[in-house]
């Protein structure tokens, strides 16, 4: 997946802009931006994102980190991108499963998304909500948010096709559960002692495909 983010520059998962003539080279991995990224958010969420910070997080300087990535735009770009190649990869693994049913796709589907709820936590709802973005990732965040919610309205047509959910209008059906796993990552806490299995079970008992159904 490639991103337009800020100001025309093209971020991906594995990129870096392009630095300026003269300046001897000196690449940062983009896992390891991902990963001072997180711990920030863990700390005090997207407003502790900052160059500053992240360069500290880095132990480099921040001309060094400017280099390849010149905002807080790009930061979180960088770090969106991440998290919704992993969501795509995973949703389109569940729907694409051989010989699989629309009950068993959408359980899939579900599945993902509440593990991603769970351990992306700190960000998650930040890149569901979309208030609090730059911009510049604001518009791919609406691009990507209608992509996935399409997705997820084929798999709970099918499902609604297939006797598997009450009939009713898709969308509605599909922001519905959507809605409920998403905010998910708002109230979990891992000091509560509810694994993400817990979770998922309980989802899908709440959708009517309890474990002896699937």
């Amino acid at each position: 997946m490639t991103s337009q983010i800020a100001d025309g520059a093209t971020v991906t998962a594995a990129s870096t802009t392009q630095r300026r003539r003269g300046r001897p080279p000196r690449n940062i991995d983009d896992g390891a931006v991902v990963a001072a990224i997180e711990r920030l958010f863990a700390e005090g969420g997207i407003d502790a994102v900052t160059i500053e910070r992240t360069a500290k997080e880095l132990c480099v300087s921040r001309a060094t980190l400017y280099r390849s990535v010149p905002d807080k735009a790009h930061l979180l770009g960088i770090l969106f991108v991440r998290m919704t190649d992993e969501l795509d990869r995973n949703a389109a693994r569940a729907i694409r499963a051989p010989d699989a049913t629309p009950k068993e796709r959408l359980t899939e589907l579900i599945r993902v998304q509440i593990d991603a709820a769970v351990r992306m936590r700190d960000y998650f709802f930040v890149f569901f909500d979309g208030s609090r973005l730059p911009r510049t990732v604001h518009r791919e965040w609406r691009r990507w948010t209608r992509r996935h919610e399409q997705v997820w309205i084929d798999a709970v047509a099918e499902a609604i096709d297939a006797g598997a959910l009450p009939p009713g209008d898709p969308r509605l059906t599909t922001r519905m559960i959507l809605g409920m796993l998403i905010w998910i990552a708002h109230w979990f806490r891992a000091s509560e002692g509810i694994t993400t299995e817990q979770i998922q079970a309980k989802a899908l008992e709440l959708v009517g495909f309890t474990r002896e159904q699937r």
